[in-house]
């Protein structure tokens, strides 16, 4: 049986089983990271971790908790994780597309699935464009589950396969890709974020870069396969401010096997 997602956004048996920890409660909950807190080390220490997913991460969540409580988006939270677990009971890990994403037993489910509550709940509050209060925290919960599903332990290295084909095409070379994903990350004046999409009426591959909480999902013309956040608590206790010598690092963290993915369901 072939499972078809509505968007290809995996995340990891982790982060999976963290959300079906709080399948009976309304409250959004804090994802496990899909490492230990020293795995990516040296390139990201472990207090980064514990800043950046602990702290920062975990106050997005409890911030759009308190948001939506007693509103009819706390409603949805638990409607829908509900429903999306009631859904997955269907699928064992090998009805699924397999990916190595950070061992070999780990399966890929649809982070639409396991997280449709929170990016209806940012969708929503995105309001075409003009956000509503809740719009920053319910979409700096997707954007950062998003990124560390984007990194693994031991990885970078260069993508291989159709991905690999399709960024010579759409940009030239790798390198190039490099040199234009980097300018995205640099050039993003305060926070933000850089991306590589999937452009959804051309399919070819794209890079942007967005400020604060924004992403490619709310503007609707694209998919993001890939991301990294550019905001100064990812790299100021490794870098300080030095932000090119954190985007120059961040290519040897990339799990381009979890990209590769991404890429070939956004087709």
């Amino acid at each position: 049986m072939t499972a078809h997602f509505e968007h290809p956004l995996q995340v990891s048996a982790t982060f999976k089983r963290s959300m079906h920890a709080s399948t009976t409660c309304k409250a959004v909950t804090l994802p496990d990271l899909p490492y230990a807190k020293n795995a990516l080390e040296p390139i990201m220490c472990e207090e980064t971790l514990d800043i950046h997913h602990g702290r920062h991460h975990a106050a997005y969540v409890n911030n759009l908790n308190g948001q939506i409580k007693d509103t009819d988006m706390d409603n949805m939270v638990g409607i829908e994780r509900r429903r999306i677990a009631h859904r997955l009971s269907f699928f064992s890990p090998f009805s699924l597309p397999l990916l190595s994403l950070f061992s070999p037993s780990l399966s890929l489910a649809s982070w639409i699935a396991v997280c449709q509550d929170i990016v209806e709940i940012m969708m929503k509050s995105w309001n075409n464009g003009s956000p509503a209060a809740t719009f920053n925290n319910a979409a700096q919960v997707v954007n950062h589950t998003f990124f560390w599903e984007s990194m693994a332990p031991k990885a970078g290295g260069k993508p291989s396969g159709d991905l690999a084909a399709a960024i010579d095409r759409d940009f030239g070379s790798f390198d190039e890709f490099k040199a234009q994903f980097s300018a995205a990350g640099a050039t993003q004046f305060g926070s933000g974020w850089a991306w590589l999409s999937v452009n959804n009426s051309t399919k070819k591959l794209e890079v942007s870069k967005t400020p604060n909480a924004e992403n490619p999902w709310v503007y609707g013309s694209a998919t993001p396969i890939l991301t990294m956040d550019v905001w100064e608590h990812a790299y100021y206790v490794d870098q300080r401010n030095k932000r090119p010598d954190y985007i120059a690092s961040f290519y040897n963290l990339i799990n381009w096997d979890a990209v590769a993915a991404r890429y070939a369901a956004a087709l």
